[in-house]
């Protein structure tokens, strides 16, 4: 077999996946092997392939294929997360095309469209994950609304509800008007946007009097339902007791004083709007106010808006300031910069809002996660630095609103048997809340009928914290063999901007079901930003299409221009060029095995010594470079592991073993150094395939033919071997011996095919073992000793030793004496720049050691640099 001279990426990518699915490399079932397993960040079921997801997912299968080649029986699960707001949205703006309002169908009608739209579409960006190569195990791709995973949300939420830790709260809550929803606080960005600052002037009932207060949101008046004075501010002592007159709506409100009003800002005087302001809310609780709510469910104002019922809230405050400028109650407006509340998911302006809610106590919750990794270290974060990020969030967290306003979701729990605010009881099926609503209420002529089940659905992040016990069944099942053979799992990859949405979470459940952590590594990946630093997003148009790339770079070539700019947790700068670097690669090792496919095979001629020489320093360069692979596995630098693999392929392999080992034009190559170098390739190929596991499949598949037991997937990572140093060192020193005598070759057009002679004046021993490889890569036809330079030779140096090539009458004098006295002179001032930093005291004893060591080899490497060059200035003159 032979590679095509034309590689198609996309008919190889095509015919290997299916091969790989064909013979079921990807399952894995319980054995007497290590697992070794990751869980899939499900992206949501809206979702289609962009750059975050690319780079997560290869960084995933990077391991999980490694994790194979190591002999570890590898699970990767993958699935899909409901998404009930992004869904909910899709669903609704899909029936309003068919000119159907949400409003008007049963929960049943509207759920059978969401289970439609998600069967045509849900399934989308798992296809496309293979595209990049992801070889998860699609045996168990998992829903987060499959209905085993829904017993285990239903059934976590009971056992929560009765340790006392779910509870329903009449609380302020962030209201989400677009998708009609409440909203954790973790979900709300805040952002700081440029509005103004209102002065409006409320009249003192039974008086012609004034009084100024200031705020940012004028259309919230309706609310108002009291004005706080400090009682020790002494501007205002007269108003005590007495009420105002809120503009427009003529109301009467009282004047209260409490302290939390602060003297210096605004006028001292504070609207309070109970139904729409958090800390107004606990005033109006402090001094039992009444709570008038002035919104619909879509951020419009309701009959309290009086004349502006049915308009939005943003169009109102546009209104509202022309009408109490006609009024005469707007005083002035100001720029002012506020903080405002928006969605994470849908990007509109949080609305405070008062409303029945469920809640998860978190402060107990959270103890075992936060000492699991800021603590016993049980929980890895990579990088480290995201503990200050994750310790600021746990320590400082509040209690979870849980509860939905959706119907795409787990439905909450909760049965009520009266019209009363307690009137409920909590219960895995309908059976149950029957059973409970008896005992409860003593009545045994209850049914089903008779109760009504708790309109809201459950936060999704509610369901996906139990996906590493759920996607195995452990939370229905936790003594299921499954469970307890995958369970706890290993590494995480996911993005910090979940840290505490999905990661803190899943520690918290995994801790509070089964005592363990649900992983032990979490690597964070940074986000994918463009050149200019931003985001990459389809609003800003700045994210190229992902499978187009792949179709043009191939998913290979995707994956490392990918992971070749990205360190763990930090921002990857996307760049084009990055991908044309990671295609160039792959073509790099097809050219190299295309070469070594095109030589002929002599089996009676020797091994000549340079091959011998050379295979044996590659081994051990490759035995070095597989240290630092593991090393850097180890440490999650997925990235410095491919730059790693990708030097020794290059560089060492296909810039030096190759051209050492390969044979004259038209002449054969012996089979020992044959069968030496396929066998470095195998190993080159191992190393490689968890980032590029097409390629690497095709040629390992082209070398031979193979077995299924044999495909490359399922191999053996190389187990390496002692590294001998000293020939590493001695190659070294003579890949620069050949870099000199290849950089006069071309300063002075010498053509390879005419051999030249090699002088050396040696002033440090070094060894002579590869002057072989050095005679054959710079076709020197001798290498001799030299006891004094020689005259009219160009030179150059390795370290201390001179190396003198005799050109009689090839070269002009006069040039070379001329580029001799300019770098002579060059490197008297560097000797002068560093001779001074070594005179000063200061820096000598305030220096680091090693610092001072280099500046001192860097003097004495200048010296004899000098020392050399006008010797060889001497012997021209």
């Amino acid at each position: 077999m032979s590679i095509a001279s034309k590689y198609d990426s996309t008919q190889v990518e095509d015919k290997w996946y299916s091969y790989w699915m064909e013979h079921n490399y990807f399952h894995s079932t319980p054995d007497d092997r290590e697992p070794y397993t990751i869980v899939i960040p499900p992206p949501n079921v809206t979702g289609v392939l962009h750059m975050g997801h690319m780079l997560n997912n290869t960084i995933q299968d990077v391991l999980i294929r490694r994790a194979r080649l190591l002999g570890k029986n590898a699970c990767w699960v993958p699935g899909t997360d409901h998404a009930s707001i992004a869904t909910e949205a899709k669903v609704v703006a899909r029936l309003k095309e068919q000119g159907i309002k949400k409003s008007d169908l049963t929960r049943e009608e509207f759920l059978a469209h969401a289970w439609e739209w998600k069967e045509e579409y849900g399934g989308v960006i798992l296809d496309q994950l293979k595209k990049l190569g992801a070889s998860c195990d699609w045996d168990r791709t998992a829903f987060t609304m499959d209905p085993a995973m829904s017993e285990s949300v239903i059934k976590t939420f009971v056992d929560l509800y009765n340790k006392g830790l779910i509870y329903r709260g009449y609380r302020m809550v962030n209201w989400d008007p677009e998708a009609k929803t409440t909203l954790s606080d973790e979900e709300v960005i805040h952002e700081e946007r440029q509005g103004l600052l209102y002065y409006i002037n409320y009249k003192l009932e039974g008086s012609e009097e004034l009084l100024t207060i200031a705020t940012t949101r004028p259309e919230t008046i309706f609310g108002d339902t009291a004005i706080c004075i400090n009682p020790n501010d002494e501007r205002f002592t007269h108003l005590k007791e007495k009420k105002a007159i809120v503009p427009i709506s003529g109301r009467v409100i009282p004047i209260i004083e409490d302290e939390y009003v602060d003297l210096e800002f605004g006028t001292g005087c504070l609207k309070v709007t109970p139904a729409h302001d958090e800390n107004d809310k606990m005033l109006g609780d402090k001094h039992k106010l009444e709570v008038i709510d002035i919104f619909n469910d879509d951020a419009s104002l309701n009959s309290f808006g009086l004349h502006y019922e049915g308009q939005d809230r943003f169009v109102v405050r546009k209104a509202i300031k022309k009408e109490l400028e006609e009024l005469g109650a707007l005083v002035k407006t100001e720029n002012h910069i506020n903080k405002v509340g928006t969605s994470e998911r849908t990007k509109a302006v949080i609305e405070p809002r008062l409303s029945d809610q469920w809640f998860l106590k978190m402060e107990e919750l959270v103890k075992p996660a936060i000492k699991a990794v800021l603590e016993t270290g049980d929980v890895k974060l990579f990088p480290k630095k995201f503990e200050n990020t994750y310790r600021h969030w746990m320590e400082n967290i509040r209690d979870w609103n849980i509860s939905r306003q959706l119907w795409w979701g787990q439905q909450i729990p909760a049965y009520f048997y009266g019209e009363g605010k307690e009137d409920f009881v909590v219960a895995e099926s309908i059976e149950d809340a029957v059973t409970l609503s008896r005992k409860r209420t003593g009545n045994d002529s209850l049914t089903a009928e008779n109760l009504r089940q708790d309109e809201d659905a459950m936060d999704t992040w509610f369901s996906s914290w139990l996906w590493p016990m759920s996607v195995f069944d452990g939370v229905r099942n936790p003594d299921n063999e499954e469970f307890n053979y995958y369970y706890p799992t290993n590494d995480l990859v996911t993005g910090p901007d979940i840290l505490f949405f999905w990661v803190a979470r899943m520690i918290i459940a995994g801790y509070e079901y089964t005592d363990k952590r649900p992983f032990q590594n979490v690597y964070l990946t940074g986000l994918v930003r463009d050149k200019q630093r931003r985001k990459m997003s389809k609003s800003l148009g700045n994210s190229p299409d992902a499978l187009e790339l792949i179709k043009e770079y191939g998913a290979d070539g995707v994956r490392v221009g990918l992971l070749l700019s990205s360190a763990a947790g930090n921002d990857l700068m996307f760049d084009e060029d990055l991908l044309k670097q990671g295609k160039g690669f792959i073509k790099k090792n097809l050219s190299a095995f295309s070469l070594i496919q095109g030589w002929e095979i002599d089996e009676t001629i020797p091994q000549p010594a340079h091959s011998a020489q050379g295979i044996e320093w590659y081994t051990n360069r490759f035995n070095q470079t597989l240290l630092e692979i593991e090393d850097h596995f180890s440490k999650y630098r997925i990235s410095d592991a491919l730059m790693a693999s990708y030097k020794v392929v290059w560089n060492d392999f296909c810039g030096w073993l190759l051209e050492i080992i390969k044979p004259a034009y038209q002449q054969p190559i012996d089979r020992k150094t044959y069968d030496a170098v396929i066998a470095a390739f195998e190993n080159n190929l191992r190393i490689l395939h968890p980032f590029i596991p097409f390629a690497s499949e095709e040629i390992w598949q082209t070398i031979a033919t193979r077995t299924p037991e044999e495909a490359l997937i399922i191999n053996k990572w190389p187990e390496g071997g002692a590294v001998n140093e000293k020939i590493i060192a001695d190659f070294d020193y003579a890949s620069q011996v050949i870099s000199g005598i290849r950089t006069i070759r071309k300063s002075k057009n010498i053509a390879f095919k005419d051999a030249i002679e090699v002088h050396v004046l040696s002033n440090e021993e070094v060894s002579s073992d590869y002057n072989s490889i050095i005679s054959k890569l710079g076709n020197v036809s001798e290498i001799a000793f030299a006891k004094a330079p020689l005259d009219g030779a160009l030179s150059f140096r390795v370290k201390s030793n001179e190396y003198f090539i005799p050109l009689a009458g090839a070269i002009d004098v006069e040039a070379e004496v001329a580029k001799i006295e300019e770098e002579l002179k060059y490197t008297k001032g560097f000797l002068m720049s560093v001779s001074k930093k070594l005179s000063n005291e200061r820096f000598v004893s305030n220096a680091p050691e090693k610092v001072v060591a280099i500046e001192k080899q860097k003097m004495a490497d200048a010296e004899a640099k000098i020392e050399a060059l006008e010797k060889r200035l001497a012997s021209l003159s």
